[in-house]
């Protein structure tokens, strides 16, 4: 499989050499020359495979033979260790809880899958190579929240990998920032004085700047990287091709931010599997919504919001959405799109918990809004919302006799006493630039 950049299909790269890049040397998001369709013998065999099997057969179709089926198979079974449980909610309407996983959010598979691959390729290359220890590849992730915790639990201690995390001071929520800035180790945390685009923007910057890609071997763990937003089609399999027994037309909303998990989706969608339409569900930050209504995309600065993973005014990965549906109205024809105020979200999780007894978080919320829109016009469909995050994240958006209802998981708690170690910087690429070439 060869992956070419979104800005000029002769910019190619193998699979490894776009993992590790990250991003194009023009700017542009690497893509698969082609989304394989699964044989028809694949969906007809899913429900009897484990999720390990399963998953090997579509990452094959990706990786091809740069890590070999049985080695992938091991990284896969590490990366889902955990359910993805679907949850009836109300009728027809059900959460696919993306959130058991080690740091209690649906970015755990992508993340994890990510620094295995890496990991895998710093031990092939020492294995091939005269030097006793491969060169370090510098791994650089902007967070406005899940994914900073996500990408510190993948890749602590991983081989051969150096993170640096950078997430808007004041942005995340406390057990977010516990969880991203107490490993340590390979591990640093830059607390930046600024948004998440501020600090995607200085990511990307560093990306194209030639002094730095000259001493540094530098990767991005955002869902810019192909090995981060791929696998998250994983679940989607899971949950709706091996757990889900329907007839009915599928309406699948995804809470998006960055848009890796619903580009992710839409992947699988291409390679086959059932999602009859997808809505996009928006919090204040809705610059995609404005793009289906209007047909005129136009990037913003992004607004603090309850469900914070998704304040994000530009999107990376509306670049390889709008190179997978070039036309409007192809795009209109499966997807569309709706967005929530925080005064929304919080009725919204109020009025779910009186209802069912479920409590949703932020995210959650906004996902659930946007599909009950769509099921207002839709009567033979069964309704899937992707619950991304555990609400003991977001402990602090819920009222007390909500509060009485959460059980914080374990492995949230140990991190909230723990000592929070980060560097403070400001927007100033030019002294990011300065602290990773001092490094």
């Amino acid at each position: 499989m060869k992956y070419y950049s979104t800005r000029d299909k002769n910019n190619t790269a193998s699979f490894k050499e776009a993992v590790r890049k990250g991003l194009a040397s023009d700017g542009g998001l690497f893509v698969p020359e082609t989304i394989e369709k699964l044989p028809k013998e694949f969906f007809d065999n899913i429900k009897n495979m484990s999720a390990v099997e399963m998953a090997t057969q579509v990452m094959k179709t990706f990786v091809g033979n740069e890590i070999p089926e049985a080695e992938l198979s091991d990284i896969l079974k590490d990366v889902l260790d955990f359910d993805f449980p679907l949850v009836e909610v109300e009728k027809n309407k059900f959460a696919l809880e993306l959130f058991h996983g080690p740091t209690l959010a649906f970015k755990d598979v992508g993340a994890r899958f990510l620094a295995r691959c890496l990991g895998y390729f710093a031990q092939q290359d020492s294995i091939n190579s005269d030097k006793k220890q491969a060169e370090t590849v510098t791994v650089l992730v902007a967070t406005s929240g899940d994914t900073g915790s996500a990408v510190a639990n993948g890749f602590y201690g991983v081989e051969g990998t150096e993170v640096v995390i950078l997430y808007p001071s004041g942005k995340v929520s406390k057990s977010q920032e516990q969880q991203l800035t107490t490993y340590g180790g390979n591990i640093t945390a830059l607390e930046v004085d600024g948004t998440f685009d501020d600090c995607q923007a200085m990511v990307k910057s560093a990306f194209q700047d030639g002094d730095l890609n000259k001493k540094l071997n530098l990767s991005s763990a955002n869902s810019i990287n192909i090995a981060r937003f791929i696998p998250q089609s994983l679940y989607y399999f899971i949950a709706l091709g091996q757990k889900l027994e329907t007839d009915k037309d599928i309406v699948l909303s995804v809470p998006s931010g960055n848009f890796g998990n619903i580009l992710a989706a839409i992947y699988a969608k291409n390679m086959g599997l059932k999602i009859d339409k997808f809505v996009i569900s928006n919090n204040a930050n809705n610059t995609v919504v404005d793009y289906l209504n209007t047909g005129k995309y136009e990037s913003r600065a992004s607004v603090a919001t309850l469900s914070n993973a998704m304040d994000v005014g530009a999107p990376s990965n509306f670049e390889r959405l709008i190179h997978l549906y070039p036309e409007l109205d192809g795009l209109k024809e499966i997807a569309e799109g709706y967005s929530y105020s925080d005064k929304d979200t919080l009725e919204c999780i109020e009025d779910v918990y009186k209802r069912t007894g479920y409590l949703a978080d932020p995210h959650g919320a906004v996902g659930f809004l946007g599909l009950s829109k769509s099921m207002e016009s839709k009567e033979n469909a069964i309704g899937i919302f992707a619950e991304t995050a555990h609400p003991a994240k977001f402990v602090e958006t819920f009222t007390d006799s909500q509060i009485e209802k959460l059980e914080i998981p374990e492995r949230l708690l140990k991190f909230m006493d723990q000592e929070k170690v980060s560097i403070k910087m400001d927007k100033s690429f030019n002294d990011f630039k300065a602290y990773l070439m001092q490094r």
